[in-house]
């Protein structure tokens, strides 16, 4: 198999196993995270009492989930394709991202709540569970950014074992 073909491998896997892992973590987010309760009543719509740690706890458990997404499929990747570490910093960026939309789509699209369709439709006052988001936007960029951080260390790794193994060199 030509270097070209195992690489395009690695990173075919990386957009596979991207977008598989961040369905199945867009579900354990959905059920995970803490939501904001919102009162509905009439036309009004409010926060019960503002509660930005619901808020907070949801990118938390975001972030979280990112974090070990980006070191199992990183670390998965890497055992793929250990001598190409250049192949496999590419794919698991891809999957980074391609996982982390994936998670995000999927857990804001199972934690949506029709705001609108409950507005008017009663006089009473109910209170739901608020839509489940991502506020913090740096949460986007933890799954590649502990993909990249595991393949320098990965390559880092490989440098100092490299290093120790070979003879002294005497000049």
């Amino acid at each position: 198999m030509s270097a070209t073909k195992r690489a395009s491998a690695v990173i075919g896997a990386g957009i596979i196993m991207g977008g598989l892992a961040g369905a199945a973590l867009g579900v354990l987010w959905w059920q995970l995270a803490p939501r904001v309760p919102i009162v509905v009543k009439g036309d009004d719509v409010r926060p019960d009492v503002f509660q930005p740690e619901g808020f907070f706890a949801a990118d938390v458990a975001f972030t979280a989930l990112a974090v070990v997404a980006g070191l199992i499929v990183t670390i998965g990747l890497a055992r793929m394709r250990r001598e190409d570490l250049i192949g496999v910093l590419v794919a698991a960026l891809l999957a980074g991202a391609i996982g982390t939309f994936v998670m995000w789509f999927v857990g804001t699209r199972l934690g949506s709540v029709d705001i609108e369709g409950l507005i008017g439709t009663t006089e009473s006052e109910i209170v739901v569970d608020g839509p489940l988001t991502v506020s913090l936007p740096a949460a986007f960029v933890v799954w590649p950014l502990i993909a990249a951080i595991t393949v320098t260390l990965l390559a880092l790794g490989d440098w100092l074992s490299q290093r120790r193994s070979a003879p002294p060199s005497h000049s």
